[in-house]
């Protein structure tokens, strides 16, 4: 669906990367027919196109089709246009050729393949920025896979972000991505001209208005951002991301509302608002961790525990979350644990979860502020005290802080001897 969606929105080479895709997932799925028929629409747009080099990947990929068809003349018929093409351009292989335009095409595979393939990607835009510097499209390749392998708003991405949009001034999908980069780091006057410009074109309006949305809602301005979304979704009702920010929105409305006297019942409709959104994302995509997630802390806010805990348990149970994404999830969970279950032994051992992660992400940091909270609140209590000041030189070891972590292990053990003195 999420192919389907992309398909000619943005521009020929996408859509020719799109269809490619779209026959890869129709192949996996045993839709042998329905791949050649996506590969077919490829191979006659490149032929318009003149895409040369490019059309490598459309032929290898008609050839693995009839292979697994058992079309053995015809898979070997796409197999000759590939060696003949290695030839024409002086490739030292017999079917795969080395250079700036296949690095740049398996740079947007990569992308359009989950977030664990993004440093890849990177790499991929940069071999191919080796052998063209100034290429826009490799520019904006490299710069939008640095943008979400840039998850702690720090700046690998700005500058990368600055080049593609001054290579490619009429692109305001990336100027999108560069306005919400320039939020994350405090230039909101420039992030605000560029969101301006990137909204008043006409070109792939359903990508500029979701992003633009979320900009909108980092900016508090939730009225405008929910109509953006509501636009966007004309185009593509079957979005999980586009209810899963739709959600967000009516969340940070509900957050808004709990200080305000007398407000309970829209609180309530604001919640419910939100947790119907979250229940769309992932009825559309059943793995959209985060749905999942934040539809709990919605649960939990309106006392739905029982449902609050079996949304939680779905985001832990999940395999093959990134790192950072993970660390978030134990993070969350120990904060429900902490302020809705009254649990703070269940939180620590969520927090201690994240923090095994070896991911020095923004989610782990959050987590070492928690543990050192929780530690320090237990010892204020007279809880468990070697276990609690052990956990500080934990805190402070992981911080980098050595001589502190010595002081509270040797604390620690002090207290052990004092509490067992045969010991």
């Amino acid at each position: 669906m999420r192919i389907l969606e992309q398909v000619g929105l943005i521009d020929i080479m996408s859509t020719v990367r799109m269809h490619n895709l779209l026959a890869y997932v129709r192949h996996l799925t045993g839709q042998r027919e329905e791949a050649l028929q996506s590969l077919k629409e490829v191979e006659a747009l490149a032929q318009r196109e003149q895409l040369n080099k490019r059309s490598l990947m459309t032929w290898g990929n008609c050839a693995w089709v009839h292979y697994h068809m058992g079309s053995l003349a015809e898979a070997q018929t796409y197999l000759d246009k590939v060696e003949n093409t290695c030839k024409e351009f002086a490739s030292p292989f017999r079917y795969k050729m080395e250079c700036a335009e296949m690095h740049c095409e398996e740079g947007w595979a990569l992308l359009k393949c989950g977030g664990r393939n993004y440093r890849r990607a990177m790499g991929c835009f940069a071999k191919a920025l080796e052998a063209e510097p100034e290429n826009p499209e490799y520019n904006t390749g490299y710069a939008v896979a640095a943008y979400r392998e840039d998850i702690d708003d720090n700046f690998i991405s700005l500058e990368p972000l600055r080049k593609a949009v001054r290579l490619n001034p009429a692109d305001s999908y990336i100027k999108v991505y560069l306005a919400l980069k320039l939020q994350g780091v405090g230039e909101t006057d420039e992030a605000e001209r560029f969101i301006e410009e990137a909204l008043s074109s006409t070109s792939c309006q359903t990508y500029v208005f979701r992003h633009a949305a979320k900009y909108y809602r980092n900016k508090g301005c939730i009225d405008k951002a929910l109509q953006l979304l509501h636009k966007a979704l004309q185009t593509s009702p079957d979005s999980g991301y586009l209810h899963y920010q739709i959600g967000l929105c009516y969340r940070q409305q509900m957050k808004q509302l709990k200080t305000e006297p007398g407000e309970q019942g829209r609180k309530q409709e604001m919640a419910q608002r939100a947790i119907s959104e979250f229940q769309k994302a992932v009825e559309l995509r059943p793995t959209y961790e985060m749905a999942y997630v934040c539809m709990a802390e919605v649960q939990a806010e309106i006392r739905q525990y029982e449902e609050a805990e079996a949304n939680f348990q779905k985001a832990l149970n999940m395999k093959n979350l990134r790192g950072h994404i993970e660390q978030d999830i134990h993070y969350r969970y120990g904060r429900y644990q902490v302020f809705h279950q009254q649990s703070e032994d269940k939180a620590i051992t969520h927090y201690l979860k994240g923090l095994k992660i070896e991911e020095t992400s923004y989610a782990w940091r959050k987590i070492l502020i928690a543990l050192e909270k929780e530690a320090n609140k237990r010892i204020k209590n007279n809880v468990r005290l070697v276990e609690s000041t052990s956990l500080l030189g934990l805190v402070h070891k992981l911080k980098g802080n050595m001589p502190e972590a010595l002081m509270y292990y040797e604390k620690a053990l002090r207290l052990t001897g004092e509490i067992n003195p045969e010991f």
